[in-house]
């Protein structure tokens, strides 16, 4: 256990079905309390929707996992109450820097833009993550989130119209049914087998030391990695800073290395020696050694059961896309799910999750072996080339954005999207169909604040910049859009929205209630409005 965290412990309780010995059938269950999972609740619960969070422990993660999180996913926690919590507790960071031997070869800057509310990346220990989550959903969602520790999936099966599931518990085994299931119980998912899944793709052979180090450090708040040290040689190393001072140290050991033997202390500590000198203090406050695997589904849907997270695919972490990409999974399910279970969209809608995500999914894949292939070359020519690529990075610009430690993760655009309305008029910028909403600072009744915050409340949203339409929302089939005025309902206080949206007067976007833009337009016009809701959910 850690020196740094109290870990808390959730009571388990005999659930009603327990209690009275009959079946009851909820809306969702959610199997797994890790990050996506507690996402997923959360984002059931804002929107109205009860479900049930089966979890085969009754704390929060053990240990060092997930630590660095990407601006995509702390714009949903924000919208979701959790991420000013989690960025007050954190480290901030937006600076890479990338050494050979001794020398600085690359660096790079992830928000060199200003005005964002939300960092480029946080670090953030897993633990304090989900206990914050956990603290949201019982303060705010009690009456919708029905928490059951030591709970565990033992079967699983899709029926047409809800899923029936066998939980064990201390208490012996009950049946549980659902509408709906999310699976988010990671990696080594049993929700997956039980469905007959099977991953695509690749099984790494190198070995990874995780050391989570408790030390003071002058060591700037800055990701710095290292290609063949002279502390590690022929190897690579990780150096990321942690809450609470501690730092997660990262050392390549190869394929043929012992775990056992590697993570005793009398190993490890001549290691951090090495690299950090014999006259800094520093105590082991976590150790293991691990493999990874880039793989996916090749579909997050099976009937009525939805596979997110690590459940869904697997990433190298040298991008920091494992929590971050599992987060989005659920940002593009949830607003879905609640129009069909509202009969305001087909079931078909639910489709476009698996066709978003596993596209998501893809890119990350490739990206991540990417950056596997450089940092872990397993031929000469790889290997000749990544040297070369290091050589010239010194010297030469043009080198520096080949140098692969790891490409950090950023949200996919969904640019082929069947639910994107196609440009029919000229736009520069990046705020295609199918990309994420840029933020910007905003002036809303003489109070300042951000924009992002301003369409957090998973509707969609028509942005109109400068002409007022003279309409405060359009109804499409019962799915209510908000008309937002850029200009009298919300001031461009420094004209970012404006720069980043590429807007001039009557420039309209149609924007998803998760925040990504549906359609855009030069001008207002509300029957391509209708059809580009209809498009977005589906109806067409």
């Amino acid at each position: 256990m850690l020196n740094t965290y109290e870990y808390p412990e959730f009571d388990y309780v005999q659930s009603d079905e327990q209690k009275t010995g009959t079946i009851k059938r909820h809306k969702a269950v959610i199997i797994g309390a890790g990050p996506v999972g507690l996402t997923t609740a959360l984002d059931f619960a804002k929107q109205g929707i009860p479900c049930v969070v089966l979890d085969d422990s009754n704390t929060v993660s053990i240990g060092s996992r997930a630590v660095c999180y990407a601006k995509r996913p702390l714009e949903i926690w924000d919208r979701l109450g959790v991420g000013e919590r989690m960025i007050e507790k954190s480290v901030e960071w937006k600076v890479g820097k990338v050494f050979r031997d001794e020398e600085l070869v690359y660096q790079f800057d992830l928000l060199p833009e200003d005005n964002h509310k939300i960092p480029a990346f946080i670090n953030l220990q897993q633990y304090y993550l989900e206990e914050y989550m956990i603290d949201e959903c019982k303060k705010q969602y009690g009456n919708l989130i029905d928490f059951r520790w030591k709970s565990k999936i033992i079967s699983l099966k899709n029926n047409d119209d809800h899923v029936k599931m066998q939980v064990e518990t201390p208490d012996g085994v009950y049946a549980l049914e659902s509408e709906y299931v999310v699976a988010c119980d990671g990696a080594n998912s049993d929700t997956r087998k039980m469905l007959g899944l099977d991953f695509e793709g690749h099984f790494f052979q190198d070995r990874f030391l995780i050391a989570d180090v408790v030390m003071k450090a002058d060591f700037p708040a800055e990701r710095w990695f290292w290609f063949n040290p002279p502390f590690h040689r022929n190897q690579s190393v990780l150096l990321h800073m942690q809450s609470d001072d501690v730092w997660r140290i990262d050392f390549q050991l190869g394929w043929d290395c012992d775990p056992e033997e590697e993570k005793k202390p009398e190993n490890v500590i001549p290691r951090l020696k090495a690299m950090l000198g014999d006259d800094v203090e520093f105590e082991l406050e976590w150790v293991s050694v691990y493999q990874f695997a880039c793989r996916q589904l090749q579909d997050f849907k099976c009937g009525r059961v939805f596979i997110a997270g690590d459940a869904a695919h697997q990433v190298s972490p040298f991008g920091a896309r494992g929590a971050n990409t599992g987060v989005q999974d659920i940002d593009n399910l949830t607003w879905k799910l609640k129009l069909v279970m509202d009969g305001k969209a087909p079931d078909s809608l639910l489709d476009s999750y698996s066709e978003e995500r596993v596209f998501a999914a893809a890119d990350n894949l490739l990206n991540s072996t990417r950056s596997t292939d450089f940092i872990t070359p397993k031929s000469d020519i790889s290997r000749a080339f990544r040297d070369a690529v290091l050589d010239l990075a010194s010297d030469f610009e043009f080198a520096r954005p080949l140098v692969n430690s790891g490409r950090l993760s950023m949200p996919t655009p969904y640019l082929n999207s069947s639910l994107n309305t196609p440009d029919e008029d000229a736009f520069s910028g990046k705020m295609l169909p199918g990309t994420n909403c840029a933020d910007g600072p905003v002036t809303v009744e003489g109070q300042e604040g951000w924009f992002l915050n301003q369409i957090a409340d998973s509707r969609f949203k028509v942005i109109v910049f400068g002409s007022d339409p003279k309409t405060n929302a359009i109804d499409v089939n019962g799915i209510a859009c908000d008309v937002v005025v850029i200009g009298k309902d919300m001031i461009d206080s420094l004209g970012c929205l404006k720069e980043r949206y590429d807007a001039q007067d009557g420039t309209t976007y149609l924007i998803r209630p998760d925040q990504h833009v549906a359609a855009r337009w030069r001008s207002f016009d509300t029957s391509k409005i209708e059809a580009a809701v209809k498009r977005a959910t589906a109806q067409n």
